[in-house]
């Protein structure tokens, strides 16, 4: 994994880190924990969870014509939505200019097998418009519920 990548991930996780445990205390159970919305989450002690992470990379494909661009995003996003839906994916969305990093999906899966093959789904990834690398990530599991808050805030689909 390049530098780079490692750089964005462990910042990404020392910022969710740090603000999925602001509110413990260092003398024992937080007053606000919630027993039964931690194992909903699954989450384990420290309100945390494992997932992994995708990086989108440019990849080898070049497409200058606009309507198979549109077709390929047209594609992607169904494969958001759809996954999103399914809960297997927690978070996508694009960098802002990330120069050969395009983006990043969080998926609630196990393995990276697993995340490999839900990204074989998308065809803007299976026919090489984009790369894709993979990490296992241990974050908050409050990401968990992003999708439905997500929801409730959107005013236009993509």
């Amino acid at each position: 994994m390049q530098l780079k990548t490692v750089f964005f991930v462990s910042l990404f996780v020392a910022l969710c880190c740090v603000a999925a445990t602001a509110q413990n205390t260092d003398k024992g159970v937080s007053p606000t924990y919630d027993a039964s919305l931690a194992k909903k989450l699954g989450a384990d002690e420290r309100g945390m969870r494992q997932y992994i992470m995708c990086f989108l990379k440019t990849g080898p494909l070049k497409v200058e014509d606009k309507a198979k661009q549109a077709e390929l995003m047209k594609g992607h996003f169904g494969m958001i939505n759809r996954l999103a839906e399914e809960g297997k994916l927690i978070v996508a969305g694009p960098f802002m200019d990330g120069g050969e990093f395009r983006g990043i999906y969080l998926f609630d899966v196990k393995t990276i097998e697993e995340a490999k093959a839900l990204t074989e789904t998308d065809p803007s990834i299976k026919e090489g418009y984009f790369k894709v690398e993979f990490i296992k990530w241990y974050g908050s599991a409050a990401l968990m519920e992003v999708n439905q808050t997500h929801k409730k805030i959107a005013k236009v689909g993509i």
